[in-house]
Parts: structure tokens; C-alpha cells; sequence
């Protein structure tokens, strides 16, 4: 039986829900323990988790991480949170202060300044780890520690939508290379604003050459359908 479910799996991962918990129940329902995948979703975000089951499979994790990635990004203008995402807490509220106002031209000329190789600072709320320590770890207990920057790619961005309103909300997509912190994209470009943000939305459709469209949704996966809908590797 494992032989036949094992593979890559293209799961569609819905919010409130860990990468970890896709994991699990895929172990449920395959009895392999040998199970990963190529790149965490943060719990709020949805979307395309690339997930590797057993032994062959999972040897690919490292490689499979370095592909590039393609996400729809939601961000609210005019507060801060501490997480750079609507699971914070709000730190700083320019929206009580003064009228948003986002305008796509302005925001088209922010965007460039975000294109191609740059340094990003990894959130606090994040698995990365200094000296040992994983950030949010620190985080937690209300130490914030100097973080280095790190760098990143980003392919393309593509304004999707403008939503007007005392929080204004813009729609994006954003192609990228590995590594790259979308809630720390979203906390960037807040900042050169001035006017704070933050995400609220994302959903990951790209993994490179994997897309959303061909991935299944958890709640439909059963031992049958693992086995109709892997991809068998060489």
C-alpha cells in the first residue's frame, strides 16, 4: 500500500490550519510516517503546500525549497501589527490620526524600489532562528532582538486591486524567490508609505512548476484519492 501513495501530493491548505496539521492528516490517512513538505504556510494563509510522502519523496525537501514561489497578497494600510499580519497585535493605528489615502501611481513607484535582489528583515513572529533561538520564541515572551537582513529576490509584483475605505486594502501578486517574507513585504512597504500596514490576507498559488489549480483540497482526500492524485517521482 505505501508504495502506491507515495510521491508528491499538491494540497490546497485552508487557513487556521498549521503545514503541520496537513502533515498529520495525511499520515492519518496513508499510515506513512514519512511525510513533509517544501516550504511552511503561515497558519492563516491558504493555498498551495507541496507536500512529500514517504522516504524517496521527502529526500527532494531540499532542493524543492530553493524553487521560486508566486503569491496573492492582501494588505490593510494604515496600522501596524506586531506579527505584520492580522493575527497580531496592533501597535501603531495612523487610520485614528489621518485620512489613508493609498493611490496606485504612488504605490507603482514604492513596488520598483522592492524589485530584484534586495535585504529583508525576518518579522520577530517567525521560525527563524539566532543564536538557537527560534524569533518567535522570543517574541512571545516580549523580547524583540536586532535582526540581521537577510537577502531575497522579488521576481514581480502586480497591483490586483485597490480597495478604498479608512483602512485601505490593496490586492497583490507577488513573485519571488525563496526565503522571501511576504508579512515582511507588506510591513516594508507600510513603512515607506508612512503609513504602517499590514497583511491580511495570502494565498501561495506557485511552487515552481507546481500550481493551485492542480492541487486538492484537504477535506477531499481520502486513502483513494491520495493515490489518484500523486505524482510519482523518477
Amino acid at each position: 500500500m505505501s508504495q502506491i501513495v507515495e510521491g508528491i501530493l499538491l494540497v490546497n491548505k485552508p487557513s487556521k490550519m498549521t503545514s503541520h496539521d496537513v502533515v498529520d492528516e495525511l499520515r492519518k490517512i496513508t499510515s506513512i510516517r514519512k511525510i513533509g513538505h517544501t516550504g511552511t504556510l503561515d497558519p492563516f494563509a491558504e493555498g498551495l503546500l507541496v507536500c512529500l510522502i514517504g522516504r524517496k519523496a521527502t529526500k527532494l525537501s531540499e532542493s524543492l525549497r530553493q524553487h521560486d514561489k508566486e503569491y496573492i497578497a492582501t494588505i490593510k494600510f494604515g496600522q501596524e501589527t506586531d506579527t505584520y499580519d492580522l493575527e497580531g497585535k496592533v501597535v501603531e493605528d495612523k487610520g485614528q490620526e489621518q485620512d489613508i489615502e493609498v493611490k496606485a501611481e504612488q504605490l507603482e513607484e514604492i513596488l520598483k524600489t522592492f524589485q530584484g535582489d534586495i535585504l529583508q528583515e525576518p518579522p520577530m513572529f517567525s521560525a527563524k532562528k539566532v543564536k538557537g533561538q527560534k524569533l518567535y520564541d522570543l517574541a512571545r515572551k516580549g523580547i524583540s532582538i536586532k535582526r540581521e537582513k537577510a537577502p531575497v529576490t522579488i521576481h514581480e509584483t502586480e497591483i490586483l486591486n485597490v480597495k478604498e475605505g479608512q483602512y485601505p486594502e490593496v490586492k497583490l501578486r507577488v513573485a519571488c524567490g525563496s526565503g522571501t517574507y511576504i508579512r515582511s513585504l507588506a510591513h516594508d512597504i507600510g513603512k515607506q508609505l508612512g503609513v504602517g500596514a499590514h497583511l491580511i490576507k495570502l494565498e501561495r498559488t506557485k511552487v515552481g512548476d507546481f500550481e493551485l489549480d492542480n492541487a486538492v483540497k484537504l477535506a477531499e482526500l481520502d486513502l483513494n484519492t491520495v493515490g489518484q492524485q500523486i505524482l510519482m517521482i523518477d
